[in-house]
């Protein structure tokens, strides 16, 4: 189980990232009247709804299993992905209507190097969180973690081109170039909502375990093949920090019940070892009988 303290107290330090990178970017806004100061601003905006929606996320997560919930409540974290996603389209909407509107409604830039200053005083912090944020959902196995800490990662590279588009505009003179980049980066944002809604629908259809997982498995089943083993219907799936697997084992027939519960035990065992918050299910079959290979298909779709 997920230690709830320490993940919840790094998801409310998001809250308090968002909350003052969101001013700062503001400040920077309004001391330069710049688009895509502003459309930094909004994605703040975003940010901090993540966090708050990631903070309630983790803290449901990190609930025990009990009777409604058998299997725990980690996948919680999958819905907190696909809200942030669906946040960070929204602000992108924003973000390219306020481009679009400057490229009618043109204004002059002012307050330039005291707005470029908070604003890179802005994306420090939010680097310094996203680091914090990703190495403890490395370490903590959290999914709602890890997108809250790629979003602000993707808010400090957006910062980084919003500071070096201001500079240009300052080099060259050209206006346009401002709402220019703003739409740039509204489509850049799509691209990174997209992509996170995407992941955690692929968690809430329980996709299988990442490969590299797989053939750890694999391999492990493969050993055991040498005393007399045979398996099939493998399948897995993950659900935020944990994993799941199970699997049929075939042995001689002639074995008692101890000696094939022994090899299963075993087996789970080697399997937990080689990928860390694995639940295994195995289910005993003998070999001799026809039967136990008719159920290798989950509803007529082919087994591994």
């Amino acid at each position: 189980m997920i230690p709830a303290s320490p993940v919840v107290r790094f998801a409310l330090l998001s809250v308090a990232a968002a909350v003052v990178t969101f001013v700062l970017k503001l400040v920077a806004w309004q001391l330069t009247g710049s688009v895509t100061l502003l459309s930094d601003a909004l994605e703040s905006v975003a940010n901090l709804a993540a966090a708050l929606v990631a903070v309630a996320s983790v803290t449901v997560s990190a609930r025990p299993a009990d009777d409604e919930h058998a299997y725990g409540h980690t996948k919680v974290e999958y819905f907190a992905g696909g809200v942030e996603g669906a946040l960070i389209l929204v602000a992108a909407v924003g973000i390219g209507w306020n481009a679009v509107d400057r490229f009618f409604h043109p204004v002059a830039l002012t307050g330039f190097s005291a707005g470029l200053s908070v604003s890179v005083v802005a994306s420090v912090v939010n680097l310094v969180v996203a680091r914090l944020l990703l190495r403890a959902a490395q370490r903590y196995h959290s999914v709602a973690l890890r997108a809250d800490g790629q979003h602000l990662m993707t808010d400090v590279w957006t910062s980084v081109a919003a500071v070096a588009g201001l500079i240009l505009v300052k080099l060259t003179g050209w206006p346009w170039l401002d709402p220019a980049l703003g739409l740039l980066l509204a489509f850049h944002i799509v691209f990174t909502g997209v992509q996170l809604v995407h992941q955690s629908m692929l968690g809430l259809m329980d996709t299988g375990v990442p490969a590299e997982d797989l053939a750890r498995i694999k391999a492990v089943l493969v050993e055991y093949e040498t005393q007399g083993l045979l398996w099939h219907a493998l399948r897995t799936r993950e659900a935020g920090a944990r994993r799941f697997m199970s699997v049929h084992l075939l042995v001689p027939g002639e074995w008692t019940v101890q000696r094939g519960h022994d090899l299963a035990e075993e087996v789970e065992a080697a399997l937990r070892a080689v990928v860390p918050r694995l639940h295994v299910l195995t289910h005993l079959e003998p070999i001799e009988d026809p039967v136990s290979f008719r159920d290798a298909t989950l509803d007529g779709a082919a087994g591994i």
